[in-house]
């Protein structure tokens, strides 16, 4: 089968579509023919070294398909069945792969290969930012920064949907359209307009910024925040944030600040189905809608890398193999 391997750390460059052995399938274990194969911004961090992974290495967490395969001791799955995953292991840049069972999530026959490889780990990753780690109520001024991008577009409408006013940060006029489309109530344009100042002339200041950006916006995200607000680093898009002393978030107002990552959300496969069943039901009732991502040759994986990490794109990115 052909995948995409790197073998050292660096740019687009170093991912290369090799022909590696189709993998066998182990006790508890699936094998998936892919049908999508979706690219996140967790994938550059991983081929650039950002995070640490064993090299050589292939690349990716999330994909969607069919099951060929099953192992021993299989519960949740059968041959043919439409399946998802979005935790791994890494190497679903490839065109079969196998995954634990406890990892995937049954496939709703209503949701399209391309759109559960589009959004499942950024819509689950939306969903437990939204109602887990700070639950998001009717009231709740709410910042999202990268608002265009694969995250921001599901958590733009998710947060709407909920109630909450949302002020969506983003790179362009363009990109505050989109926006806007979505249902926020008010865009900033970042590098062009002061951040904090607009958050707090319109709002007073936020209850919570969701900021996966990183270095380049980390201290105007806690500047936008009202006393006892919650800054939420998801990401580091424009690269990690410096380090802060737990002084600078008592001098703002008694802030809270948290690092999460979706895999700690959905460490149980109950926690992984409850998840996965709200993303299906808010884009089920067209409460969330998701656009039909930009398709890209699994060969072409380092385009889609140059692309995403330029900011050319707005929404989800697939690789078809």
């Amino acid at each position: 089968m052909k995948a995409i391997r790197i073998e050292r750390n660096g740019g687009p460059e170093v991912m290369a579509l090799s022909e590696t052995p189709t993998p066998e399938v182990g006790p508890g274990q699936v094998r998936v023919r892919h049908r999508a194969i979706g690219v996140n911004f967790i994938d550059v961090y991983h081929r650039t070294g950002l995070y640490k992974t064993p090299l050589p290495s292939g690349l990716g967490l999330e994909a969607a398909g069919v099951v060929e395969a099953v192992g021993a001791n299989v519960t949740r799955f059968k041959q043919g069945d439409r399946i998802a995953y979005a935790s791994g292991p890494i190497g679903a840049y490839a065109e079969t792969y196998v995954v634990n069972e406890a990892q995937a999530v049954a496939l709703p026959a209503a949701i399209s290969f391309d759109i559960a490889a589009a959004s499942l780990l950024k819509g689950m990753t939306a969903r437990f930012l939204l109602r887990k780690t700070f639950r998001v109520e009717r009231g709740h001024v709410v910042v999202i920064h990268a608002a265009a991008g694969g995250v921001g577009q599901i958590a733009v409408q998710w947060a709407k949907h909920l109630g909450a006013t949302v002020i969506a940060v983003v790179g362009s006029d363009a990109k505050a359209a989109l926006a806007k489309e979505l249902g926020a109530d008010h865009t900033i344009i970042n590098g062009r307009d002061d951040i904090a100042k607009r958050v707090r002339e319109i709002s007073g200041g936020a209850h919570v910024v969701y900021d996966s950006v990183g270095k380049d916006t980390f201290d105007a995200s806690l500047d936008s925040l009202r006393p006892l607000g919650m800054m939420v680093s998801f990401g580091n898009a424009s690269g990690p944030p410096a380090a802060i002393a737990p002084s600078a978030l008592a001098q703002r107002g008694s802030l809270f600040l948290t690092r999460p990552t979706l895999f700690d959300y959905i460490a149980t496969v109950e926690q992984l189905d409850e998840t996965a069943a709200d993303l299906f039901d808010v884009t089920a009732q067209r409460a969330v809608k998701i656009a039909p991502p930009a398709r890209y040759p699994l060969a072409d994986a380092a385009q889609a890398h140059r692309d995403l990490e330029a900011r050319k794109t707005t929404g989800s990115l697939v690789l078809a193999p």
